[in-house]
């Protein structure tokens, strides 16, 4: 596996660093309703891009968490961050999960937004050959936006998150990336796991649910927590940005913005 910086945005100045991981439909554009109103002076922000997304679209890989976790870490190095928070939505959120489990003293703070947990994702045939064909169909990537954001956004939006899917996303990259966050199980890796983990789950998202969490990311952290956004579906960033930025900066002030732990 070739070292790879990721490509990121940088904002903010703050003390305490936070890398923040999109999902399987979208590059980091997925965070552009939360960005301006992130809290800048109290956090720098590292932004990226996965290996097959964005400015990383024609970057070649694996295209898996463990690959995703690695080039996390090399970013972290390349920015000086010896400790660091991470925020992964979706796909993103196994991938963060990855860092974690290899290198945890290096973990500040860890936030899943709508996170796929550790154990994998399981799909029902039907539910699998539908994720399956939206490496190359639109209309499937629209139902999984539609479906899981409760069914009743409006169809304009659906159409934009089509378009910005496709556009910021290598569909053989998008395909294989599917097999690793869908199929692979490390929670063995995690059980016990003393670091401070949040999971947000939307009200609208019937499957990666507050209830899922419980099963999951709440038994594998000891110092796990969970919080369910109202009125949202699995695309928190776009549903209920202003909701979101509360939630997941609260959580890592608890840290201590010098970073000292505050608990």
């Amino acid at each position: 596996m070739a070292s790879f910086v990721l490509p990121h945005l940088l904002l903010g100045s703050g003390p305490h660093h936070v890398i923040a991981v999109h999902g399987w439909l979208a590059d980091r554009s997925a965070y552009a309703a939360v960005l301006p109103d992130l809290d800048v002076d109290s956090f720098t922000y590292a932004v990226v891009d996965l290996r097959g997304y964005g400015e990383a679209r024609d970057v070649p890989g694996v295209y898996s968490t463990s690959e995703g976790a690695a080039d996390l870490l090399v970013l972290a190095d390349h920015l000086g961050w010896d400790r660091f928070s991470l925020v992964g939505h979706s796909m993103g959120g196994s991938v963060v999960q990855r860092v974690v489990a290899a290198a945890p003293a290096r973990v500040r703070r860890l936030v899943g937004v709508s996170p796929v947990p550790a154990s994998g994702l399981g799909l029902p045939p039907e539910q699998w050959e539908l994720f399956a064909s939206a490496a190359e169909q639109p209309e499937s990537r629209r139902i999984i936006f539609d479906n899981t954001t409760g069914g009743n956004r409006p169809a304009a939006w659906l159409d934009r998150m089509v378009r910005q899917s496709f556009d910021t996303s290598d569909s053989k990259a998008f395909r294989t990336w599917l097999d690793s966050f869908a199929l692979e199980d490390f929670h063995g890796e995690l059980e016990g796991c003393e670091v401070p983990a949040l999971a947000i789950a939307g009200e609208l998202d019937p499957a990666l649910s507050a209830e899922l969490m419980r099963q999951t990311w709440m038994r594998w952290f000891v110092r796990g927590e969970l919080v369910e956004l109202e009125r949202s579906g699995h695309y928190e960033m776009d549903e209920t940005p202003l909701a979101l930025i509360r939630t997941v900066e609260d959580f890592l002030r608890a840290d201590g913005v010098d970073g000292a732990d505050g608990e």
